[in-house]
């Protein structure tokens, strides 16, 4: 399902420079406590968060940037398109989420089915494994957001409290917490010991249709159709910080391993990255004009992957700015993920499936 596109009228596409993009702070945003009060406990965000334990290994990893990338397999997963893959944390397993309503646990490398999820009632737009792995969380276009039981494919709860689809999802690093974006124009916090919504975060004025937790921290990163980020504390639902500079709706957002750089998409293919110590803009790249669906980084953070709606996963190299091409899918490319040693990739699109380049 494709997220909201821009109004008529705003086909030009544009990259500023460097210095004519802007960050603006933060001028809106409140967090209002929502959900009925429950007996149990509310969960507590943690106060002494512990550095992120890969951040060592990233910072050792100075093997050269892998582009050559070969289609190795293609996995006919899903009746509709696929809007979704993860990576589990530990495992060579992924999970992939589709427009037929339904999720798929795989096995890699040889794309066996392990597991499928039933209970979504409308398409799946996002998907997210608990930090242990043991979990996953799903976002829908039925509004609702549910976790599942990995060991059995049961669902264990459904937070419901969005009036319009769900756009995304992610988990706190601590696993006591889910938070998602929705077409409706706010952003939920729910906590997964009490089964109530924490918090309800507002001041984007737009489709919300990216979240994503800082890894190891409270700080939250949302993307919206508004064409602007926005940077939150998540104990507090105050926004910190809101980026400006794209000049059309924001379809992804996430930060790179080291957890300096955030990198954004747009619905005109206009990649930005920025330096998040600074919260500042860095470069504009456009590839347009198909959107880009969806960005992510290696494991490395040297390469930064796009799924385009013209079916092409573009890699962009950080060190020479060089851009290289896959070309795989017939039609729109929704997702892309590398593998944890970024020696293979995985991307997903409008066929309904899972193609694995290597």
């Amino acid at each position: 399902m494709a997220k909201p596109a821009e109004r008529p009228g705003y086909s030009l596409r544009i990259s500023l420079p460097v210095h004519e993009l802007t960050s603006v702070t933060a001028f809106f945003i409140i967090c209002i406590p929502c959900g009925e009060v429950s007996n149990v406990p509310d969960s507590k965000f943690p106060t002494d968060m512990q550095p992120n334990p890969n951040l060592y290994l990233y910072k050792e990893n100075n093997c050269p940037a892998k582009f050559d990338y070969k289609l190795n397999n293609i996995f006919r997963l899903h009746a509709l398109p696929v809007s979704c893959i993860a990576i589990h944390p530990r495992k060579d397993i992924l999970v992939s989420c589709g427009e037929d309503h339904i999720w798929k646990l795989v096995g890699l490398p040889n794309g066996n089915v392990l597991l499928t999820g039933f209970g979504h009632t409308d398409w799946l737009s996002n998907c997210c494994f608990h930090p242990s792995g043991n979990k996953l969380a799903t976002s829908s276009g039925d509004t609702t957001v549910k976790l599942w039981d990995l060991s059995t494919g049961n669902c264990l709860l459904t937070f419901e409290g969005h009036s319009h689809a769900v756009w995304s999802c992610t988990w706190h690093s601590c696993g006591d917490f889910v938070a998602s974006s929705s077409l409706d124009t706010t952003s939920k916090i729910w906590d997964v010991k009490s089964e109530r919504c924490r918090c309800t975060l507002y001041g984007h004025t737009d489709s919300v249709n990216s979240i994503e937790f800082f890894p190891y921290s409270n700080t939250l990163l949302t993307g919206s159709a508004d064409k602007t980020l926005s940077v939150w504390d998540a104990r507090t639902g105050k926004c910190e910080q809101s980026l400006y500079g794209h000049m059309h709706s924001i379809n992804d957002a996430t930060f790179n391993p080291r957890g300096h750089m955030i990198a954004s998409c747009d619905s005109c293919g206009v990649i930005k990255l920025w330096d998040f110590r600074k919260l500042s803009p860095i470069v504009s790249i456009d590839i347009g004009p198909s959107p880009g669906n969806e960005v992510n980084f290696d494991s490395s953070g040297q390469v930064l992957a796009q799924a385009s709606g013209n079916g092409v996963i573009h890699l962009l190299d950080l060190k020479s700015g060089q851009i290289h091409k896959l070309v795989g899918h017939e039609n729109e490319a929704h997702t892309v993920v590398f593998s944890h040693d970024g020696e293979s990739l995985f991307a997903g699109g409008s066929e309904g499936t899972v193609q694995a380049w290597s």
